[in-house]
């Protein structure tokens, strides 16, 4: 089921799958990543499997991406936060929620967790950072760098002829969020949490590609974050939500079904 929500002053486009009957079934809430993602991406890799295990599973598109609003202006972390927990108003939902977030989208899980633990039951992040303050300068640079190689007008051929066609549609969609909105500029002014890693008190699941340098985090995560897991996968890059979905769905699905026992069990 899709449905467009109001969540404060844009409309999100969402899609649930599942029975939805608040029967004490987990829920499970999937967040994308930045500029050339959507809901979609999980439709084809997580989505569909977490419901058939008896999970209801809630997906959404960004502000800004896909058939969500795009505002000019609204970007940082926070916006994002308040949008999630704006959506959950929304649907009326008050169970705990395992919430499930790839690259930046692990970044608004993560903030998410520290800002509303009590609607947090665990998180996941895929290849992605804690919203610390070293995060905010990854993504100025980054961000920077992506909207100055987009505004050139060789880039989509480029990309095309280098990636692929589809890939260039996507990175033409980037360059639009960039050229209409204040995404770049917003993100790396985003609020952070300590560097002490103290705010993240639900059960963290991290999942990283051991060739794409996101690896590195693993011993500051282990030792600061109290309920922490951690897994690298092997000759593995960024992409992992797309190149190893397998192995991501049966990591994350046993990490859910294992955390809601747990809360079952006297």
């Amino acid at each position: 089921m899709t449905e467009r929500l109001r969540t404060g002053g844009i409309t999100t486009h969402a899609a649930r799958l599942g029975a939805w009957h608040g029967d004490g079934r987990p829920l499970v809430v999937f967040v994308h990543g930045l500029l050339t993602d959507s809901l979609a991406s999980y439709y084809f890799t997580l989505g569909p499997a977490f419901a058939t295990a008896g999970m209801d599973v809630l997906m959404y598109d960004l502000r800004g991406h896909g058939r969500t609003d795009r505002p000019a202006t609204g970007y940082r972390l926070e916006d994002f936060v308040d949008d999630l927990a704006a959506l959950l108003d929304a649907l009326g939902e008050t169970r705990p929620a395992h919430v499930v977030g790839n690259s930046f989208g692990g970044t608004v899980a993560t903030a998410f967790s520290a800002w509303h633990p009590a609607r947090v039951a665990t998180v996941t992040m895929i290849e992605a950072e804690p919203p610390v303050a070293v995060w905010t300068g990854h993504m100025a640079e980054g961000l920077a760098d992506a909207k100055t190689r987009l505004a050139r007008a060789e880039a989509f051929g480029w990309i095309s002829a280098n990636y692929g066609a589809h890939t260039a549609r996507l990175s033409t969609v980037a360059h639009r969020i960039f050229e209409s909105t204040t995404l770049a500029e917003d993100v790396p002014a985003s609020r952070v949490i300590a560097d002490d890693l103290g705010a993240l008190t639900r059960p963290l699941l991290a999942l990283f590609g051991d060739e794409s340098g996101l690896a590195e985090q693993v011993p500051d995560l282990a030792a600061k974050v109290a309920r922490c897991r951690t897994v690298v996968l092997p000759d593995q890059g960024h992409s992992v939500l797309v190149e190893r979905p397998q192995e991501t769905r049966d990591l994350i699905l046993a990490w859910v079904h294992e955390h809601t026992l747990a809360e079952a069990a006297p």
